[in-house]
Formats: C-alpha cells, structure tokens, sequence
C-alpha cells in the first residue's frame, strides 16, 4: 500500500497541473471504495486547479469551488501524462487540462477514492479523526511520549495508529524502530522520554530519506511520473527475514504485531 512518503512523491509529480483549468473530466468506473460523485464532469468543468496539498496518505486537489479528496487505496496510482492516451482496463477517472494534459487514477484493485469536499476537506470524515503529520514540529520525543503513557499495545502498532500519528506506515515503523534501536515488540507505556526523542527522530529521518529516493518500489508503485521508488534499496530489516543484520550481521528476525509482519534485529533492538 502507498505510504507517506510515495502519496507525497506522487503529490510533487502533479504539481506541474496546479494553475490549469479543467476542459472535461472523465468517469469510467464509479465503483471504487466509495462511489466517485457523479457530478464531477459538471462541477469540476472551467474549474482552475488553485492548490495541491496532502494530508496523510490523502491528496487534496484544491479548486475554486472545493477540493477533491484523493486516495490510492491498496494499489492504485495516480499518472500525469503529457496527452490524451487510449485508457487501459484498470484507468477508471480522468481529469483532462486545457493544456491537453490528463491527470488519471490507474486502480486495479479499487479500493482508492475520489471524493468532493464543497467547503473545509478537513472537516470530512475521513481527514477530522487523523493524527500530527510526522514531519510537522509538533511531532516530537516529548509529545509522543506523553501521548503513550497509558498505552500497552507494542510500541510499533502505536506509532502505526493514524489517529495518533500518520503515515507510518509498515515498511517505516520498521525501519524507523531499526534505526532507533527499538524492539518493536516493546509495550509503548515502557519506552522513555529518552527512546521516545531518538525515535521521533528516525521516523522523521526515515521518511525524509524515503522521500529523497523517491518512495518505495515495493510491488508496483510508481511516482506521477513513471518512475519507480528506490527507497527499496536501503532497507535495514523490512522484508529480510534471514539475512544478516548490516550493523551486527545477526540474522533478521520476524513477528507478527497487529496483523503485519515485522521486521527486525534481536540484537541491535532492545
């Protein structure tokens, strides 16, 4: 599933279309997670794209008379192509810009979303309940720490929990509790002030070093572009069950926390 860092680099890929104005907006398959508003092709019609911004793993696309709220669900992705293209099975909207470029939704699974939000897109029930962004100043050792004192669940579930922080996700939290030294098994009332300022900021690093690589390549994600993430690359325990640690050369170990595999080493995680 897209994380933050790969919404957000799909987010920068789009911002060439911010300033254009819609010519015609196309719907093929309203069927997604929840039905696309059918009212688009006439709302969003003459409509200039003011804004392109993001709030956790959603895309708000800011127009003169509201925002379209995307999603790209489980495996969906966002294309901006340069010219009209013959749409293939799974392309199910489309924004077409005077410009002749056309901003299309690629969802094979359909568990993405294209929303309307007329007046405030924070309000909407999908964005109101989300938790700090990870990379806002809000987000540090001292406010994580006081928000995981009554709390017993493993310390990478929590930091895993959008109402409290988001877009952590998977592949992150991993990473982030690898380079902090963090058995992700730890009960989050148990970690210290101390461990909860090292871990704030490797999740921030982390997130930051995903971003500069472009997002992950794992399964199919591809920036707005076409290009791939490379992210991929650097992980540390994400996905390497077996193989030696490259800090210690302990082998990688895996358990399953909250339904997720998880990923990490027994002897630099304590």
């Amino acid at each position: 599933m897209p994380e933050l860092p790969e919404v957000e680099t799909t987010r920068r890929g789009l911002l060439p279309l911010v300033g254009k104005n819609v010519r015609q907006v196309t719907i093929r398959n309203p069927s997604l997670r929840w039905p696309i508003p059918g009212h688009l092709p006439e709302t969003l019609v003459n409509q200039q794209l003011v804004e392109l911004t993001r709030r956790s793993k959603y895309i708000l696309a800011r127009f003169s008379n509201g925002t379209l709220i995307l999603h790209l669900g489980m495996s969906g992705r966002i294309c901006l192509l340069a010219k009209d293209e013959a749409p293939a099975k799974h392309d199910h909207f489309d924004i077409h810009f005077n410009d002749g470029q056309v901003l299309r939704l690629r969802d094979p699974r359909r568990f993405g979303a294209v929303l309307w939000a007329s007046d405030d897109p924070s309000q909407h029930v999908l964005l109101k309940v989300l938790g700090l962004e990870p990379l806002d100043d809000e987000f540090d050792g001292a406010w994580l720490y006081r928000n995981i004192r009554t709390r017993k669940s493993p310390i990478k579930n929590v930091i895993m929990d959008s109402h409290l922080v988001v877009g952590v996700g998977n592949i992150y939290a991993s990473e982030s509790l690898f380079r902090a030294g963090i058995d992700p098994q730890t009960p989050a009332n148990k970690v210290s002030q101390a461990r909860c300022d090292k871990l704030v900021i490797e999740i921030k690093q982390t997130l930051r070093d995903a971003l500069a690589a472009g997002g992950s390549s794992l399964r199919d994600f591809f920036g707005a572009d076409g290009n791939p993430g490379y992210f991929q690359q650097t992980y540390n325990v994400y996905g390497r069950t077996g193989e030696p640690c490259r800090v210690c050369e302990t082998k990688i170990q895996t358990v399953r926390l909250g339904q997720r595999s998880t990923f990490y080493c027994a002897r630099c995680q304590r």
